[in-house]
């Protein structure tokens, strides 16, 4: 919706107008030191000039594979130097003859050289590759399995892809979003397993993304959980090669955008967030009751705090006798009511975490240490704080970094805060209605028209006894084993 006073501003196709000539080529580029020009003289020709960005083409393929075969070219008779060179002149096999200025310019910024001929403009692909080598997952690392994680190359990620599944159906399309970055955004699937509607409705999704640029995975998250808006991720980001993979032999798609580290996995459910990568890689047991494990924790985590608030404050009576007088003890000394208490240390611990993240490693291990000895130790010493409210908060924080994602682990702590707020006002009645609003709120969130809350815990089966992919996602073959 356009807003009042501010007029639409489309991106004009083509971009750039006039004649493509040399002189026009450096007006664009003017005041542009990365901007570079050399003349070369053929034997028997005229001069021909090649253009290029400093920095986006690699100088040894520039002197090897353009500038030494172009002076070294010898024209047969009646043929033009236009044709000879993109018939074979130079070491390149992508020569295209350019006839338009706007096509020329953007061929060098992707990494083109651009060959300004007697009779026509040629340009070369040469671009430098430069990137960050494959290494190590730092966020979701395991300890059976792959080693490798994504960079910020798109080639280089399908490539790690394919190098997984050597399938003839893997379908990979491109679109370009942002009208100034002119990101290339890949979009994958399996084409004999994945529902033919989903990739329809993710290239939908990017062609209609108007934006100035793409730089991050929120912008690309934003329009895949739009309509509706939710703290709950409603897209997977991964580091790794082999989850993304595995989302696409369910018949899911993938996103793999240039520039960002990460594969985006299309659609998913809550259930999803909550298992592990390695969850696949140990034993079925040991995996299902991790899993388990992990909903507990998001439960506790999640209501824990609240839960303190409404007992110690509106119903004590339900606490056991001995334990309510160990707590009322506590609290004497302590000026502050217990809502207030344990809202204070659920920032405080918000903020610690905030700290530790942000702050060098060095620094950021050594601040959690001294700031939770500060905010625990000394703020009970003080009579700030009394010692359950620190154990409850501690806990909560403690099971929250269970949760593999950190994406859904932040809408846990946004609505941990609600709720603690709605039990100190409610009590019990509070608690349990932000619980039914949380429920609404989920079952009414959708990733790619397919519901949020579709399936449910792992249950304790053998992989080899998984043989169908998850019915909501509509697979064109539901049967992954036989």
């Amino acid at each position: 919706m356009e807003e009042k006073g501010l007029p639409r501003h489309p991106r004009r196709i083509p971009e750039l107008s006039g004649e493509l000539t040399l002189e026009r080529v450096k007006q664009v580029f003017s005041d542009c030191a990365d901007f570079a020009a050399k003349q070369v003289r053929p034997a028997g020709w005229d001069c021909v000039t090649v253009c290029w960005i400093d920095g986006m083409v690699r100088t040894e393929r520039l002197n090897d594979y353009i500038l030494r075969p172009l002076s070294q070219l010898t024209l047969q008779p009646g043929q033009s130097p236009a044709s000879a060179v993109v018939k074979g002149g130079v070491w390149s096999q992508n020569a295209q003859l350019q006839r338009e200025l706007s096509p020329t310019v953007d061929a060098m910024l992707k990494g083109c050289c651009a060959l300004f001929l007697p009779d026509g403009v040629v340009t070369c692909m040469v671009e430098s590759e430069e990137k960050r080598a494959v290494s190590q997952p730092d966020n979701e690392s395991e300890g059976k399995g792959a080693k490798d994680s994504f960079v910020e190359s798109v080639r280089t990620n399908t490539a790690l892809i394919r190098r997984r599944l050597h399938s003839p159906f893997l379908r990979v399309r491109r679109e370009i979003v942002g009208r100034q970055t002119l990101t290339p955004v890949e979009l994958l699937w399996l084409e004999n397993i994945c529902d033919p509607a989903l990739p329809q409705r993710a290239a939908e999704i990017l062609a209609g993304m108007n934006q100035e640029g793409m730089l991050t995975p929120a912008e690309l998250e934003e329009h895949f959980s739009a309509p509706r808006s939710s703290a709950f991720p409603r897209v997977l980001f991964t580091e790794r090669p082999d989850r993304v993979c595995q989302g696409l032999l369910e018949g899911r798609v993938a996103v793999i955008c240039d520039g960002i580290p990460l594969g985006c996995v299309v659609p998913v459910e809550m259930g999803q967030f909550l298992r592990a990568p390695q969850d696949r890689a140990y034993h079925y047991l040991a995996s299902a009751a991790l899993n388990v494990l992990r909903w507990i924790c998001m439960g506790v985590t999640l209501l824990l705090p609240g839960f303190y608030i409404a007992v110690a404050t509106f119903h004590v009576e339900l606490i056991p006798t001995q334990l309510a007088m160990s707590i009322i003890t506590s609290e004497r000394d302590v000026p502050f009511p217990v809502a207030f208490e344990v809202m204070g240390m659920l920032f405080a611990f918000e903020i610690l975490q905030e700290a530790g993240l942000r702050l060098p490693k060095t620094i950021g291990q050594t601040v959690s240490i001294i700031g939770g000895l500060v905010v625990g130790q000394a703020a009970v010493e003080a009579k700030i704080v009394s010692p359950a409210v620190v154990i409850v908060v501690a806990v909560a924080g403690i099971t929250g970094f269970t949760i593999p994602n950190q994406d859904f682990a932040n809408a846990l702590r946004l609505w941990r805060l609600a709720l603690g707020a709605l039990a100190s006002v409610l009590g019990i009645f509070g608690l349990t209605l932000g619980g039914g609003a949380l429920v609404l709120h989920l079952s009414g969130l959708e990733s790619l028209s397919v519901p949020y809350l579709g399936w449910g815990i792992a249950v304790a089966v053998p992989l080899r006894e998984q043989k169908h992919r998850p019915e909501l996602l509509h697979p064109i073959n539901r049967r992954s084993k036989w």
